[in-house]
């Protein structure tokens, strides 16, 4: 038998919303809420286990479960007020997820080629511009993505959803800014810093050896750290009259002259 609820003031979804609210109760029970039937299979792939699967029958046809195959004792039916209580999108699917998140340590980063493309961003405060960093990696499909100093978890159900499940479709470490300085050094990956001083224009540099490109926040942009260890910063021509461009734009651009470079392997 598939559990039901109907009422909003259960227990269960009220742990749901806490988790979906708080980062710290996501980091002491080891679990995320995840939205959306793609946004889950992405998960999937990428072998996460699903907790839990909440589904609203008003909203999605239960014989498409059979595509998430997951066991019956880990399915709740809920009704379609409960799930307008926990939905966090405006267009709805009816499913929802709890999923066990993975560590996400430097040490778990590995790489398939010996000249891998990184893209690091430093601090970012807005899920908006995380997720769309994450999708820019997915879409150039970056070898791994490190955030140092990261102002709020990756598993906030704003990055999830802003990144469309790009979340689960890249590899991910998070790190303090020397931690992640001393990783790529290390791993003796040049570090190409967007940076407005001492740069050379982006377009101008070769990027076939094992390449980190370093993004930093609008307002303040990179750390000295950075900048103290960078190989070359590098900037993009602004012919308009702003002198600057939003962080996942920049990125974009940068990452996919380095793809370009490379054959767009």
């Amino acid at each position: 038998m598939i559990k039901e609820i109907t009422s909003s003031h259960n227990p269960l979804i009220k742990e749901v919303l806490r988790l979906q609210e708080k980062s710290k109760h996501r980091k002491k029970t080891g679990l995320c809420v995840v939205e959306g039937a793609r946004e889950i299979l992405l998960a999937q792939k990428a072998n996460y286990n699903v907790n839990m699967l909440f589904f609203c029958e008003e909203i999605f046809d239960p014989k498409n479960l059979k595509n998430l195959e997951i066991e019956n004792s880990k399915l709740i039916r809920i009704s379609k007020n409960v799930y307008q209580k926990l939905a966090f999108r405006g267009s709805t699917e009816g499913l929802i997820a709890l999923l066990e998140m993975k560590e996400l340590s430097l040490n778990s980063i590995s790489f398939e080629r010996n000249d891998p493309v990184i893209l690091v961003m430093e601090a970012p405060e807005k899920p908006g511009n995380v997720g769309a960093l994450l999708r820019t990696a997915d879409a150039a499909n970056v070898d791994a993505v490190l955030i140092a100093n990261p102002k709020t978890d990756i598993y906030n159900p704003n990055i999830i959803r802003s990144s469309v499940g790009c979340v689960f479709t890249n590899q991910i470490a998070t790190g303090s800014t020397q931690e992640i300085i001393d990783y790529l050094k290390q791993k003796e990956i040049q570090i190409y810093c967007a940076a407005l001083t001492a740069s050379k224009l982006y377009h101008t540099l070769d990027y076939n050896r094992s390449c980190a490109i370093v993004v930093g926040t609008e307002a303040t942009g990179l750390s000295d750290q950075w900048l103290d260890n960078s190989s070359q910063n590098i900037i993009i021509p602004m012919n308009g009259q702003i002198d600057s461009l939003n962080v996942s734009v920049s990125a974009a651009i940068i990452i996919f002259e380095v793809k370009r470079q490379r054959n767009f392997q």
